[in-house]
């Protein structure tokens, strides 16, 4: 049951007031599989994961860390390609998290890589992705990313803007100055298309529906006031795909649209593929052009809390194909390649944040104030969208009545907490290990070095051995920024 209002108001009537806490759990100790890594289990009441104990994992790796199972990552890869099937493409977004060995897996797995930077697209070619399945997205993409994206080849460009049309046009034809191979204009695209380094990217045009997800508004994208894509209802996407064919180095290949996250049914797909292949009728009547691409975005849920309820990935796969197909005999229009791109859902349930336990408060009766070694510096997601998370004693079992708390980290703000709302064994004791579920998405990708603390490290485990994917920050590396 949820205790943060929606901005669309109550979904079931089942919205709690804000400091009303929930019910303790029949079993502290129990994990329930739908929120921890699929290789996590107590083992004589300790946590492990991936065939290790949290506690052999903290002494080498310290604390706080994220901890990341390599098989839950690859089988969630797996799961979405079997679900979508050989008539679809599924682009791993990288913002999720990302590092090169976790594109590397990604890309093994069979799935491109979407990037929304430079920087992201360069941890992508630097993990030896396939170029050709790399897509950029970005709302206000810098001259520089354009003209790296097309000097290395990447597939596809999701343009956002009228501006970035104009860039990515004028850097696939007046790039230093030079035609392509030296050629006159008109043949210009036919030889970008041809090569593969300083290929012109086929173009997506990202289009803003009017249909919002019922997300937080924070993270919420296709209602129009908001800064992504081309509006429908103002007409503006009409003239981006005007602007991108009337270029002759752009390739235009479809439509884009992400409705926003933590989706966890198909009917706001539904309403925004309807808006979007109307868009495809007045293309094909306009200009004769038939869209090769439909993108729908990512979006797909996951389980934080055990309230929540995400739709298993193989009904999603097979709704969005045959809202796609039905949209496409009602308007008479070919059915184009349906491209998702998961990041939370690939991503975030295999990790899991470990912490120790470093204070513990009561306050007036009305719950403990459990501080850990972490706090908002590796998980913002708490402070900035009200997000819910489980967590639970992990480096051992214990009998004692629930105790309700809130788990808190160790920042110089009011606002620095983890969980909010927790239960946590009331013979709960400094030195003790507790672990945060799902922490996978937008926890190490969104963290910070405020108050001058030191990211930390993400382990993959996986088969009893364990490996650094990202080393742990040290205050020497931080120092070295500051120039004195």
């Amino acid at each position: 049951m949820s205790r943060v209002a929606h901005p669309a108001g109550p979904r079931h009537a089942d919205v709690l007031p804000a400091e009303h806490p929930p019910a303790p759990p029949a079993d502290l100790n129990a994990l329930d599989p739908a929120i921890w890594p699929r290789g996590a289990q107590r083992v004589n009441g300790v946590l492990t994961i991936g065939g290790i104990d949290v506690r052999d994992l903290a002494g080498q790796y310290g604390t706080p860390a994220f901890v990341l199972d390599e098989e839950d990552f690859r089988g969630r890869c797996r799961d979405f390609t079997q679900a979508f099937g050989d008539q679809a493409a599924v682009f791993y977004a990288a913002k999720a998290f990302c590092c090169r060995r976790v594109l590397r897996w990604a890309a093994d797995e069979g799935l491109g890589v979407d990037v929304c930077t430079g920087g992201e697209l360069e941890v992508a070619l630097a993990a030896g992705v396939d170029p050709a399945m790399i897509t950029m997205h970005g709302s206000n993409k810098l001259l520089t990313e354009l003209e790296r994206a097309v000097a290395t080849g990447v597939g596809h460009v999701v343009v956002d803007s009228f501006e970035e049309i104009a860039r990515l046009a004028y850097v696939t034809e007046e790039r230093d100055g030079l035609t392509a191979g030296g050629q006159p204009a008109e043949h210009r695209s036919a030889a970008k298309k041809d090569s593969h380094a300083g290929r012109a990217p086929r173009v997506l045009v990202r289009v803003t529906t009017g249909v919002e997800a019922h997300t937080h508004e924070f993270v919420a994208t296709a209602h129009d006031d908001q800064k992504f894509g081309f509006s429908l209802s103002s007409g503006a996407a009409d003239e981006a795909v005007r602007r991108v064919l009337a270029a002759p180095s752009l390739d235009f290949a479809g439509l884009h649209s992400h409705i926003g996250s933590q989706i966890y049914d198909t009917a706001g797909f539904d309403v925004a593929a309807h808006r979007v292949l109307e868009l495809a009728v007045r293309i094909r009547a306009e200009h004769g052009v038939h869209i090769d691409e439909l993108d729908l975005g990512g979006g797909f849920g996951i389980a934080y809390v055990p309230e929540d309820d995400p739709a298993d990935i193989k009904v999603v796969a097979q709704s969005l194909h045959d809202i796609v197909r039905a949209q496409c005999a009602a308007a008479g229009l070919e059915v184009p390649r349906l491209t998702v791109e998961p990041g939370r859902a690939i991503a975030g349930p295999g990790t899991v944040t470990l912490y120790e336990v470093g204070t513990i408060k009561d306050v007036d009766g009305l719950r403990s104030y459990v501080s850990v070694d972490g706090g908002m510096s590796d998980n913002i997601r708490t402070a900035l969208y009200g997000a819910e998370y489980t967590c639970a004693l992990a480096s051992r079992e214990s009998a004692a009545p629930p105790m309700l708390s809130r788990l808190v980290g160790r920042h110089c703000e009011s606002g620095d907490i983890v969980v909010r709302d927790t239960y946590l064994p009331a013979d709960l004791a400094p030195g003790d290990l507790v672990a945060v579920a799902a922490t996978g998405a937008y926890c190490r990708s969104m963290a910070s070095n405020y108050n001058y603390v030191p990211r930390p490290p993400v382990v993959a485990v996986r088969d009893g051995a364990s490996r650094v994917l990202l080393r742990r920050e040290t205050l020497g590396d931080l120092l070295s920024l500051d120039e004195g």
